[in-house]
């Protein structure tokens, strides 16, 4: 098993064509990706079901990251829905929410274990309520060690949103607010936009002129905690210094959307979620949802596959919604010519397509064919609307397509 996920996570990584030095960096890249990267997914799930309009009777293909946002989508009454990772921690961690939500006794419980995912007793919760129902895979992972030799389940009992790449990225960044004395906490503290805005104005914004700080992120490795492959990383950087680019974005993150009504904001400047009853939280972990995800959690498959195999093997005209997150960002144009084909095969009439980009354009003119493309719709102005909206901040764009036949 481990040596079939390498050769899929080396697949879809290292680029075939690149230099020798970019290709020693996508393999460092995909060596750091085999581990747990995103514990909570970093696009926005609200955004992803209004552009979509998923609803009842639709199957629904995405990528499962953290899962965060495949269970979401569970609000919106699909049929069913197909989740896919090259990743076997985000495999694991998938299920495990999945037994959560299935064998759990209430939702205080659930929240104490994913919400709040810290509490000393959560390793005994999993043990009685969750293990036993889990896949012989997933155990192994979260009853193995870490490289600190601690057994993966205890990052329930420490905080799993301070895990994998992303939690270590965010934590360095809390270190180095410290080093240039920056409060963090003062910005979910705000009680105004305006407020937010001037906290960022005149305490963050000054430290991405830092010479250090330009130095730094000016290495791709650099951005590996987020995710980042240096394929994408220059697709990010888009000729411009990194650091005016992230400058903008983290920008948008503290200052584009009150706090209170931002979980993205609570997990970087607090790496967590608001502890607080009415705080912000993905809509599967909200307690409005538990009955919904209780009655549905059926309904997700998560599965250990590149997407395009999946799609492969899947019959014509069966998908109604695909959600590919920035996954096209690492792709070369053979990649993406045989992504779209596979879509444009199994996509039921009127059938939707959701991604998000680095950049602010979409990357598809002039890279797939013009009788492929002209086969979907693109929907400009929805998806100036869904950017604007979209709380993760991160990306640059968010792309609706629309299947014309």
């Amino acid at each position: 098993m481990a040596v079939v996920a390498k050769r899929i996570i080396d697949d879809a990584v290292v680029r075939k064509d690149a230099k020798a030095g970019e290709k020693l960096l996508d393999k460092a890249f995909a060596l750091a990706f085999k581990g747990l990267v995103y514990p909570q997914i970093w696009e926005d799930p609200v955004v992803d079901m209004d552009g979509l309009e998923i609803g009842p009777g639709m199957r629904v293909m995405c990528i499962a990251s953290g899962s965060c946002n495949a269970l979401s989508y569970l609000t919106a009454d699909p049929a069913d829905i197909v989740a896919v990772d090259l990743n076997r921690a985000h495999v694991a961690l998938g299920r495990l929410k999945i037994a959560a939500i299935r064998h759990l006794p209430n939702y205080e419980r659930l929240r104490r274990f994913l919400a709040e995912a810290n509490h000393k007793e959560n390793a005994a919760i999993y043990a009685k309520h969750i293990a036993p129902h889990l896949d012989r895979e997933s155990v192994r992972y979260w009853e193995g060690r870490d490289l600190t030799g601690r057994r993966r389940i205890g990052h329930f009992t420490r905080g799993i949103y301070r895990q994998g790449l992303l939690g270590g990225f965010i934590g360095i960044a809390h270190l180095a607010a410290k080093f240039y004395r920056i409060d963090l906490a003062r910005v979910l503290a705000a009680d105004s936009l305006e407020k937010q805005r001037e906290i960022f104005e005149a305490e963050l914004a000054p430290v991405f002129d830092k010479r250090f700080v330009r130095w730094l992120t000016d290495h791709p490795a650099s951005l590996f905690g987020l995710g980042i492959p240096p394929a994408q990383y220059k697709a990010l950087a888009g000729g411009e210094k990194m650091a005016a680019v992230l400058k903008r974005r983290l920008e948008k993150l503290a200052c584009g959307f009150r706090v209170e009504d931002n979980y993205f904001a609570w997990q970087a400047f607090s790496r967590g979620y608001d502890r607080a009853p009415t705080g912000p939280l993905p809509p599967y972990l909200e307690r409005r949802n538990w009955p919904v995800m209780r009655e549905r959690i059926d309904r997700l498959d998560i599965r250990n596959a590149n997407m395009v195999d999946y799609l492969r093997g899947s019959e014509a005209a069966s998908h109604d919604r695909y959600v590919l997150l920035d996954a096209q960002d690492w792709m070369d144009d053979g990649q993406l010519t045989h992504l779209w084909a596979q879509i444009t095969r199994t996509a039921r009439p009127k059938a939707r397509v959701l991604f998000r980009t680095a950049r602010e354009p979409s990357l598809l003119p002039g890279r797939l064919s013009e009788a492929l493309l002209a086969r979907w719709a693109y929907r400009a102005e929805t998806s100036a609307a869904l950017t604007a909206r979209d709380r993760s901040s991160i990306y640059g764009g968010v792309h609706l397509y629309e299947f014309a036949g």
